[in-house]
């Protein structure tokens, strides 16, 4: 199977970049985020027409989170099981393969209410989690906002005192790969900096000033059979693209 996961930064604005992309790459299943529209204008008949079924979760026009696959999509389950107010997590059973699509929160800044409501969704995650058995095939992916570790940001110094790189953000990640997940793309690329995310401004993308925020957290079962996992960096050129790049598994 291969599996990807992309931040579209609006459906709505990037459909002729997603239907190029569900048509030209070999994708079973893609988790997408940042769909920025609710249930109702989601393009679920477009989706079939290229043979993939769809589940979505769209409250307003911010957010959203999506699943879709073209290889059986089951067991659907959107959001914590709570009265939520944002659209940010969605999960399905994909070819016997459990999978989740994650919005983390962005944080905004250290001093900001919404750092410590990332924070507590990151842990809500987590106990959502560790409810599953890990000896089943299990992927969450998604944009998590956070780098894992320095190595994951072009320059660490110039993000001192910001979010994304913060130490109980990358702690809450840890948490997560404590419950038996592996962050693959950098499991099978330990000296490539994998980056997935650039700012639209100053160039950022040309300069290779990147971020790896984009993760794909994989159980056991699919650790065992991953033989590569990669950032489609062709995504993120040409006309109009996301600020994120897909981020693919193979297994």
């Amino acid at each position: 199977m291969k599996i990807a996961t992309w931040n579209v930064n609006s459906m709505n604005a990037r459909w002729p970049r997603v239907e190029e992309f569900l048509t030209t790459r070999d994708v079973d299943v893609l988790l997408v985020q940042e769909t920025k529209q609710k249930d109702v204008k989601f393009p679920f008949e477009a989706l079939r027409e290229l043979g993939y079924e769809s589940a979505h979760f769209g409250l307003s026009q911010w957010n959203g989170v999506a699943i879709l696959s073209r290889v059986g999509l089951t067991d659907v389950q959107i959001g914590f099981g709570e009265d939520e107010e944002e659209a940010r997590v969605i999960a399905a059973t994909c070819n016997g393969v459990r999978v989740y699509s994650c919005y983390i929160p962005n944080g905004r800044s250290l001093d900001n209410p919404h750092y410590e409501y990332k924070l507590r969704w990151l842990s809500t995650l987590r106990d959502r989690l560790a409810s599953y058995d890990p000896s089943l095939p299990l992927v969450v992916g998604g944009d998590f906002n956070v780098t894992p570790t320095d190595f994951d940001c072009y320059d660490p110094s110039a993000f001192v005192g910001a979010t994304h790189v913060s130490e109980p953000e990358r702690e809450a990640l840890r948490a997560i790969e404590q419950l038996g997940l592996t962050d693959i793309t950098r499991h099978l690329n330990p000296d490539e900096p994998c980056y997935s995310w650039w700012d639209y401004r100053n160039g950022c993308f040309r300069r290779g000033w990147g971020l790896r925020i984009d993760l794909l957290y994989c159980s056991a079962p699919v650790v065992a059979t991953a033989t590569a996992s990669w950032i489609d960096r062709e995504a993120r050129k040409g006309e109009k693209p996301s600020d994120h790049a897909p981020v693919f598994v193979e297994f």
